[in-house]
């Protein structure tokens, strides 16, 4: 499209008001429109910001013709239905995850997306870090051959979220650190891999601390008159239809004597393996039944988020699929649910595809 995109923020929280900051450093687009459920808040963005209008709901934002795309960071139980709206109303859409709080839902993400014809970006950002673009490079270039056998995860142990909140209930999350953290990994993991078919899912689920009001974290505003219905732990085996396994590991919170609290990705492959913790990558390999090591150099380049931020802006103006397209999203969902599924039933589940 020609001229500069016109854009709409729906969730003026801390996501909502960082993604206020890095597209203002961006060419191309203006943030010319905001709106949140707590009005005060979206009008003491624009006014920190600049935004010219502030919209009384988002179906009035949506319902501007003025506006081009949006980006929907609000509460996950509000995903699905404010990004098919916003696909029905002509709006492309950066939507942050988990794509919805079930697979249901993000598969009527998916049919609203194929039927508008317009952009639908999931807005994971660790694929765009100067590490994970290093290491996809080197797999791309095909130095580990092929990857049979993944790992990863994000144990904290003390960092349940705003207890209470919409953060640690079911219906408004759709679960706990499996589908806050758990979903960055997994798709990160995915990604590298080279996004395998899942066919099979055996997982389970464990909520040791929240009940209990312990290993509550920093992040988000308790609600102490809430409740908290969701896994602080969860476990997860998932085969794919290539022969390679993936096992994930997260936690809120967990008595456990890791080094690092870090994010976790280890790829084993024919060729080499590679890891990634926190902000440290290494290559692997064997040479002459020696082990060898190297250190993975980041590529130079900007922030995580501008570079996702850009993309989106860059996939408008050319029409192009983004990196993270809807597939992505619903793919992750479809695996969240499963392991969820195993836990309550104890049994494998198996995934079909169309």
């Amino acid at each position: 499209m020609s001229g500069s995109i016109r854009l709409g923020i729906i969730g003026a929280g801390a996501i909502g008001n960082l993604h206020l900051e890095v597209f203002k450093g961006i060419e191309g687009v203006t943030v010319a429109a905001i709106t949140d459920s707590f009005l005060p808040l979206a009008e003491q963005r624009a006014q920190e910001h600049g935004v010219g209008i502030v919209h009384q709901s988002p179906e009035a934002l949506l319902q501007d013709e003025a506006i081009d795309a949006v980006v929907i960071a609000v509460p996950n139980k509000f995903h699905a239905s404010l990004a098919i709206e916003a696909l029905r109303h002509g709006k492309h859409v950066l939507l942050e995850k988990p794509m919805s709080i079930n697979s249901d839902s993000a598969r009527e993400i998916v049919e609203a997306k194929e039927q508008s014809g317009k952009i639908l970006m999931m807005a994971h950002q660790m694929r765009w870090t100067g590490l994970s673009r290093a290491l996809k490079q080197e797999i791309d270039n095909g130095k580990l051959g092929r990857i049979y056998n993944a790992k990863t995860g994000w144990m904290r142990r003390k960092g349940i979220p705003g207890w209470g909140s919409w953060f640690t209930r079911m219906d408004e999350s759709g679960g706990g650190p499996l589908i806050d953290i758990g979903v960055h990994m997994l798709d990160l993991t995915l990604y590298m891999m080279g996004n395998p078919k899942p066919i099979s899912v055996y997982g389970s689920t464990y909520a040791e601390f929240g009940p209990n009001r312990q290993g509550v974290g920093d992040w988000g505003t308790p609600n102490w008159d809430g409740y908290y219905d969701v896994e602080d732990l969860a476990t997860a085996l998932i085969k794919f239809d290539n022969g390679a396994t993936l096992s994930l590991d997260v936690s809120w919170a967990a008595h456990t004597a890791a080094i690092s609290e870090e994010p976790f990705l280890h790829l084993m492959g024919t060729e080499a393996g590679a890891s990634l913790i926190g902000s440290t990558g290494k290559m692997v390999s064997h040479a002459n039944n020696i082990i060898v090591e190297s250190s993975i150099t980041p590529l130079d380049g900007e922030d995580s988020r501008l570079l996702l931020n850009k993309h989106f802006v860059t996939c408008i103006q050319e029409g192009i699929e983004p990196i993270t397209p809807a597939l992505s999203g619903y793919t992750n969902n479809r695996i969240l649910d499963a392991i969820y599924e195993s836990s309550r039933t104890g049994n494998e589940v198996k995934l079909t595809w169309e």
